[in-house]
């Protein structure tokens, strides 16, 4: 790239506020003098309700209001929460049982909103919470992720929800019969919590019965039309707001129970009430992700290519359906089921069990780092049964480039890739050809030293729709409406800047409009890695229109013909002047031309890219203690072309650093009973910055064909790649030791005792 060429690294522009304590999140914009509401939780797993009792609780200091249920019914409101079911593997559709947004006769796990209480301030409604003792009969508790145990709702027969599957079974089975190696590999999945820096929170205020409800999300028109149907409203009575939002990850892309009760108590006080999850409220109740076992196999010619892959999935959904949670691991799994290889004979199946634990649904990468895991788990596993070089086995079987377009055994298609030129430079920015003096340097000092590849590839999610508006203001600067929503990515920093780079108008002048249904009238929101190729192709073709507009203006105003933008100043024909788009906005303005001052745009891709690469992590073991350090981690990704390369690098650096906590330190632990025992930062171990070692980060681009700027998605690549990444350099350093690694999280009792049980084994 020319050094002031476009794709340029610009540093974002809203980390100033954000580092400064400026930013504007849920606490900071909730209405002055706002009631606050606290939510009384079960304290149980699995039980019967008994209907709650809340008279002496409404007479408390300061409590405007105090609700269950039943009282949501009185009021009109007996909808209940969202969910998306997929088909059985006999072409029924999955349970889908009744999520109230209050826990209505039965609690099914720790954390279940049973009541909310209102009151003149936070203390206050705590104190009233606190004095709310729910009268519940306990019932067993369900906590492995296995059919069985006490059903948790009639809809699902020994707690599974659904079973499903997809692929040729019998192709595959015949396949499988001829193959000259079959490989098997287990592999575990570990739950986590995601843990955004700002916990969930919203407020609601009405005026003139419409309702104003701004919360902490991913996008703004999924939760107005919910709000607006829950109770009983036009859509256009609602309005709905997000601000600075601190992290999303998936986990904030779906509406939770406390929405429409907040939403409802501000209706019936005639005042704004807002709420604020704390830190152990949010680890119980936010959405977890993860959660699964596969069993996969692969099936291998006698030339070690791969013919052929099943994978026979069990997953956690948790008490009940989230938004999303089917399709996870089932239709989003598929994508990227059969990864970088060319292997038409694949057969999926699983089943979603129902637990007395906390729901799963989207956690960044949502269902393809789960893929990915356990296929690059189980080519690394296979690798070392067949007694072949991994990165080797992996060659054989890639898809090459001549054979792009290619649609993959689930059908889907992947636009461009070029595997092998990806693996080399990944190999040599790694040093790969220096890493068995590095085993030995670590040997000499007591240390066991692994390496481990991981090759990905992801599918882009979300809806392929987006529009977009460019708006001239009076006070010269320019609004930038888009339909995505900024969790942290540094929207306002690549948005701006791509419109700045494609017309001229400095980036100081544009200001980003995002999160308001009052002034976008419609939005795909953010998620599944969506956002930059969708929203700057929508602006992309914005532009187009207006430069086609301003040229015919120029033009009839000058009575030149062959006028012609070149990204900064147009150019008159028989003139020297060479005006600005903003300088042609204020001619226009001056000319009352009212329609040249807006602009607005809707675009659809025919289909979403495929984002791949290949991560290589290598770690150190100390037997004597089992802590594992993670002492070298080079990515080299196909993002296609870059937008802002600075970024990038920032979404992968947070996406690796999110799969590495996962690996090595991020454990939930559910007792017998169903009590999530690692509910605070004491017991949850999150990744600190000394647990990662400067990440490498190169790019080989193939621009994508499906959009015309060539981009693929970045979002969760980082997550994506670093799971299979982080077991294959553990499972490598175990070798050395002839033992089978542990499962995830590889902490360091874990690691100590498999590598003491294998010690002891051989004495």
């Amino acid at each position: 790239m020319e050094k002031f060429g476009k794709a340029q690294p610009v540093k974002r522009v809203e980390d100033q506020r954000f580092i400064t304590g400026t930013g504007r999140y849920i606490d900071d914009v909730a209405p002055v003098g706002a009631l606050h509401a606290v939510f009384v939780r079960s304290q149980v797993a699995h039980g019967t309700l008994s209907p709650v009792e809340l008279s002496e609780v409404r007479e408390m200091p300061g409590v405007r209001l105090a609700m269950t249920a039943e009282d949501l019914a009185a009021e009109g409101v007996t909808d209940s929460m969202k969910m998306t079911v997929v088909k059985n593997r006999d072409g029924t559709k999955g349970a889908r049982p009744r999520r109230p947004f209050l826990a209505e006769g039965r609690v099914r796990f720790v954390g279940e909103p049973i009541a909310m209480v209102v009151a003149d301030t936070l203390a206050e409604a705590k104190d009233a919470a606190e004095a709310v003792w729910p009268d519940i009969d306990d019932l067993p508790a369900k906590v492995d992720v296995a059919p069985g145990g006490e059903p948790l709702f009639d809809e699902a027969p020994e707690n599974v929800a659904f079973d499903w599957g997809k692929g040729d079974h019998d192709a595959v089975v015949r396949v499988f019969e001829s193959a000259a190696h079959v490989v098997r590999t287990r592999v575990f999945d570990n739950r986590i919590i995601p843990n955004s820096m700002e916990p969930r929170g919203c407020f609601a205020e009405w005026d003139d019965a419409r309702l104003h409800f701004a919360f902490g999300g991913q996008g703004v028109w999924g939760t107005r039309d919910k709000l607006a149907k829950s109770l009983g409203l036009a859509k256009s009575d609602v309005r709905v707001t997000i601000p600075d939002v601190g992290g999303g990850f998936g986990t904030k892309g779906m509406d939770y129970p406390e929405y429409v009760p907040v939403a409802l108590a501000a209706k019936m006080l005639g005042r704004p009430v807002r709420w604020l999850s704390e830190r152990t409220e949010a680890m119980l109740t936010d959405n977890a992700g993860r959660d699964l076992v596969s069993d996969t196999e692969i099936a291998f010619d006698a030339d070690l290519k791969m013919i052929g892959y099943r994978a026979d999935t069990i997953c956690n959904l948790g008490a009940y359906n989230s938004q999303y949670a089917q399709p996870i691991q089932t239709d989003l799994f598929a994508k990227v089921a059969s990864g970088v290889y060319n292997v038409q004979a694949v057969a999926l199946r699983c089943r979603g069990v129902f637990t007395n634990t906390t729901q799963v649904d989207a956690y960044r990468g949502a269902g393809r780092p789960e893929a990915i895991f356990a296929l690059e788990r189980s080519m690394d596993n296979a690798a070392r049964e067949l007694g072949v070089d991994p990165w080797e086995l992996r060659r054989k079987s890639f898809i090459k480039p001549s054979q792009f377009p290619y649609k993959t055994a689930i059908a889907e298609t992947y636009d461009v890739g070029d595997f092998e030129r990806v693996l080399a430079r990944v190999a040599e920015e790694s040093d790969r050809s220096g890493l068995e003096a590095r085993k030995a340097a670590s040997a000499a000092d007591g240390k066991l030293r692994g390496q481990g590849l991981c090759y990905y590839i992801e599918s882009i999610l979300g809806d392929k729709e987006e529009t977009s508006k460019v708006e001239f203001a009076t006070d010269g600067t320019v609004d930038l409406y888009v339909g995505t929503q900024s969790n942290g990515q540094g929207h306002e920093t690549v948005f701006a800047s791509f419109l700045s780079d494609h017309t001229g108008i400095p980036m100081e002048a544009i200001r980003l409009v995002q999160g308001d249904t009052d002034r976008i009238e419609k939005g795909g929101g953010t998620g599944g890695s969506r956002s930059a190729t969708v929203q700057n192709t929508a602006t992309l073709a914005t532009v187009s229109r207006m430069v086609t507009a301003f040229v015919a203006y120029l033009g009839e105003k000058t009575g030149a013909e062959g006028v012609s933008f070149d990204d900064e100043v147009f150019r008159i024909p028989g003139s020297n002047e060479t005006p600005s788009m903003m300088e042609v906005a204020r001619m226009a303005r001056a000319d009352d031309r009212t329609d040249l001052l807006a602009f607005s745009e809707t675009i659809e891709l025919d289909n979403r890219s495929f984002p791949n690469g290949a991560h290589v992590a290598e770690v150190e073991i100390d037997p004597d203690t089992g802590v594992v350090t993670l002492e070298r981690y080079t990515v080299t990704d196909d993002f296609g072309n870059l937008i802002n390369p600075m970024l990038v690098e920032g979404q992968v650096h947070g996406g690796v650093a999110q799969g590495v906590g996962q690996a090595l330190t991020e454990r939930v632990v559910y007792d017998d009973d169903g009590q999530l025992l690692t509910a605070t930062f004491m017991d949850y171990a999150m990744p600190r910055a000394t647990d990662l070692p400067m990440i490498g980060f190169s790019t080989e681009p193939v621009p994508s064909i499906y959009n015309p700027m060539g981009m693929k998605g970045c979002g969760e690549a980082g997550t994506v790649g670093a799971l299979a990444a982080m077991a294959n350099a553990v499972a490598d350093a175990f070798a050395q030791r002839g033992v089978p690694a542990p499962d995830m999280p590889f902490t360091p009792e874990r690691v100590w005792r498999a590598l003491r049980a294998a010690k002891e084994a051989a004495e």
